[in-house]
């Protein structure tokens, strides 16, 4: 049978090894030669045996060798072997192949009513799942010697005995087997007894005493023999007891039983004390000589704690707990004995019935703890197997499971049982199964066990981070300081483990400016790395990628919006007037009405919103009830009409302040000249020479007080401050506007495109002279009064033969003192961008109107 073995084993190896070498277009033939090698190692069982009484890890055998399995294979396959029962017997040596037993081994305990002592194994093979039957025979050694129930036995025999009665002695007791069991007994030499040995269908030896000369007790009232008891191992052992033979007076009856077999068939769940049976003896003598009492003879001491016997009343009764599982059935002899000493002997044979009392028992020989989410179905997760200690419907089995669970249960063999899963699993539905395998008998009433099984679904990575909104959208005010944090965004994973760990980052977009924000990777915390500018940045939009930690890496996507709130961060600028025009005027004739419309004041802010809501309002004047200013519009109006006592420079500031919070604010300067008309051929310009300083020499007095009085650096300061001040104050006395070179170049006048004139007139001038210094257009239209026209014709002759004359004290920047003023400034006023324009159409004089 080893030889099959190892054959098969051999085969499964080549075709293994086959397996591996050769490619897709050979596995089915692969596969159908090992499943024919499975198969029939298998259907082999490995027979092997070992002594008792070996000594710890005694070699039984190389299972390597016998199933010609490499030794690399035994580790890689995870070899084991499994012993039938609760005590593990044996030990599998994986790197070596070799089978020991782990304890020294008593057949005796192990196998102590078999003639041939058996112990089965399975050694079991992974990857492929794969079971080899086998079997260990420990064989006896002669280990125990023969003994008697008692070490004295007392025979009473009637002296009237005649030669040839026979008398029953106890048989010895040997547990060891075969030749090594009990063989012979033998007598001591002696003139009245032999021994007579009968071998019954159990295999028993019985032993009688034989009576081969009459006795007489009034030779010798008592016989002392010795009885030894023989085994056949090598060298034999023996044991002895001894025999004491009381020769009585006569007693011709002896008992009698009514049978000399009862048979009684008894339910192994049976009560103490219950009655077994009554065995009956009669003698037919009187007095003692009939007197009956009980007694086991050749009866096993298991026996005897299993059972009591009534002397008295022949009465067998329970006295410990059957097992039909320990001891199917029971043989015991009852010995009856009158007052005389004659006895009879009768036989009991009790029949333990089974009943179901024992639950089936769940062993657990595999088990995949964890198995993950994506495998397939059919994939083995526990191997078992169900034992039932009951016989026939008793300890016939039945295994099963809740039917709503993603397994099944695949009988094997032997009672095995393997653990399936039926359906594709999702760790996501449900991440561990406690699965409880029952296991019921067929037996009345049906008893069953529980065992659960815990099985782990492991993580696979299936399920992308997912956001929890498609689009974030953010804002944050600009002028923001850096790094700072204006949200977050946040994506979960339905897996687990480094599956569901989420990183976050942003995308990068080719051919395309990163904006200024950062992505905490772990926490998705959205930053602002630098300032915003509202005016140059109001939103911009961008991806975000969360990808999980799993390999490979899923990711999804988001869209992250930031919208830049506007600040009130930008101060109105004005367009008109120019902020370096300020010297230049607005002329308003004399006898312009009230609304007159002067100039419109023209400001922007790069803000937005509330932020960029601009309103006017005339700040300083130097005719405060004059001029007034349009709230929304900034137009400039005359708030009245002008009068003779109006001074004919006027200075206005006009502040221009938004809506904001704090509200920003800037201020527009306006020059406006009054003028009495345009009929006149010269406007006067007074020169002034500029009026002394009368506290030029207190001044310097105080300076030089001071730095006598100071220190020198004190005086030093001082006198610089001293004169930067003198130096201002002589720019501003002697600063000239300046004019564009063409009006045409300039938006800003105040009147059609009809005739433009560029004018100038002394600043300090009160009548309504005015000069037309140079025409830019030769004609005039039509309907104009011809002597006005005329005047003017002369004067612009007049004016080109002496622009060579004024230019020269109009480029030194000073006018000639005008007489009717008396002012001490000689400061000349240039209107740059404005002209004058003549209504030839009108009924009325002329008006100066602003455009």
């Amino acid at each position: 049978m080893l030889g099959a073995a190892e054959e098969g084993g051999w085969l499964f190896w080549r075709v293994t090894a086959c397996n591996r070498r050769s490619g897709d277009s050979k596995r089915q033939v692969v596969l159908f030669i090992l499943f024919v090698c499975v198969c029939q190692i298998a259907a082999e069982t490995l027979r092997y045996s070992l002594l008792e009484e070996m000594e710890r890890d005694s070699f039984v055998a190389n299972i390597a060798k016998d199933l010609g399995v490499p030794l690399s294979q035994l580790a890689a396959r995870k070899a084991r072997v499994v012993s039938e029962g609760d005590e593990q017997l044996f030990r599998l040596n994986q790197n070596t192949g070799v089978l020991t037993a782990k304890e020294s081994l008593d057949r005796e305990e192990i196998c102590p009513q078999s003639d041939i002592c058996t112990i089965a194994f399975k050694i079991f093979f992974e990857n492929p799942l794969q079971l080899i039957r086998g079997e260990v025979e420990v064989r006896d050694v002669n280990d125990n010697s023969p003994m008697f129930p008692e070490k004295e036995m007392v025979l009473k025999i009637l002296e009237t005995a005649s030669p040839g009665s026979r008398f029953h002695l106890e048989s010895a007791q040997d547990r060891d087997v075969g030749n090594n069991g009990l063989q012979n007994y033998s007598l001591g030499s002696n003139p009245h007894f032999s021994l007579a040995t009968e071998t019954g269908k159990d295999g028993v030896k019985y032993v009688e005493l034989v009576l081969q000369r009459q006795l007489d007790r009034e030779e010798q009232g008592e016989l002392n023999l010795l009885l030894t008891a023989t085994d056949g191992g090598s060298p034999p052992r023996s044991g002895m007891a001894q025999v004491r033979i009381v020769v009585v007076d006569a007693n011709d009856n002896i008992p009698v039983f009514e049978r000399a077999v009862y048979e009684v068939r008894l339910a192994e769940n049976s009560p103490l004390e219950q009655l077994v049976v009554r065995v009956t003896a009669v003698d037919p003598d009187e007095g003692s000589n009939g007197e009956v009492h009980y007694s086991f003879t050749q009866t096993s001491e298991r026996s005897r704690q299993l059972f009591q016997l009534n002397p008295t009343t022949g009465e067998i009764r329970v006295s410990g707990n059957l097992d039909f599982e320990e001891v199917k059935s029971h043989k015991m002899v009852v010995k009856a004995t009158d007052g005389g000493g004659l006895s009879a002997h009768c036989k009991v044979h009790v029949e333990v019935l089974d009943v179901n009392d024992n639950a089936p028992e769940i062993a657990l020989t595999s088990l995949t703890a964890s198995i993950p989410e994506d495998a397939p179905p059919r994939t083995v997760v526990a191997l078992f197997s169900v034992r039932d200690r009951d016989s026939g419907d008793n300890g016939r089995t039945e295994c099963l499971i809740d039917e709503d669970l993603p397994f099944s249960l695949t009988p094997t063999f032997d009672n095995y049982y393997e653990l399936r899963t039926n359906t594709a699993l999702d760790r996501e539905s449900k991440a561990q199964y406690n699965i409880t395998i029952t296991a019921r008998d067929w037996g009345m009433p049906r008893l069953s066990s529980r065992e659960s099984i815990f099985v782990q679904i492991s993580d696979v990575n299936d399920n992308p981070p997912e956001f929890i909104q498609e689009i974030y959208t953010m804002s944050v005010t600009e002028n923001n300081s850096p790094m700072l944090r204006i949200g977050s965004m946040n994506a979960t994973d339905a897996d687990a483990g480094k599956n569901a760990h989420v990183n976050y980052a942003l995308v990068r977009q080719e051919n395309k400016e990163q904006p200024d924000v950062s992505v905490n990777a772990e926490t998705g915390d959205v930053y602002i790395l630098r300032p915003l500018d509202y005016e140059k940045v109001r939103a911009f939009e961008l991806e975000v990628r969360a990808s999980d930690g799993g390999s490979p890496p899923l990711s999804t996507q988001a869209l992250l919006r930031v919208v830049v709130r506007d600040e009130n961060d930008n101060t109105p600028v004005v367009l008109h007037p120019p902020r370096d025009s300020s010297a230049a005027g607005e002329l308003v004739p004399r006898w312009a009405p009230s609304g007159y419309l002067v100039a419109k004041v023209v400001a922007v802010d790069a803000d937005t919103g509330q932020n960029a809501w601009l309103s006017y309002e005339l700040a300083k004047a130097t005719e405060p009830g004059l001029f007034r200013v349009g709230l929304h519009s900034g137009e400039v109006h005359t708030a009245r009409a002008v009068t003779e006592r109006d001074s004919p420079r006027q200075r206005l500031i006009v502040l221009v302040r938004d809506r904001g919070q704090p509200p920003r604010s800037a201020t527009a300067t306006l020059a406006v000249a009054l003028v009495d008309g345009f009929s006149e051929a010269h406007l006067r310009v007074s020169e002034e020479a500029p009026a002394a300083d009368p506290d030029g020499p207190l001044t310097l007095y105080l300076i030089t007080s001071l730095a006598c009085v100071s220190a020198l650096f004190l005086a030093t300061a001082v006198a610089a401050a001293v004169v930067k001040f003198r130096q201002v104050r002589r720019s501003e006395a002697e600063t000239l506007p300046t004019f564009p070179t063409t009006a045409t170049e300039s938006s800003a006048g105040s009147l059609p495109r009809s005739y433009v004139y560029d004018v100038c007139f002394a600043a300090g001038t009160v009548n309504s002279e005015f000069r037309f210094l140079r025409p830019l257009f030769p004609c005039f239209p039509a309907g104009l009064p011809p002597g006005p026209g005329e005047q003017r014709s002369s004067v612009c002759s007049q004016d080109a033969a002496n622009l060579g004359e004024e230019g020269d004290w109009a480029a030194q920047g000073r006018a000639p003192l005008s007489e009717d003023t008396g002012h001490g400034a000689a400061e000349t006023a240039c209107n740059a961008n404005r002209g004058l324009e003549l209504n030839a159409t009108s009924d009325q004089n002329p008006w100066l109107t602003h455009q």
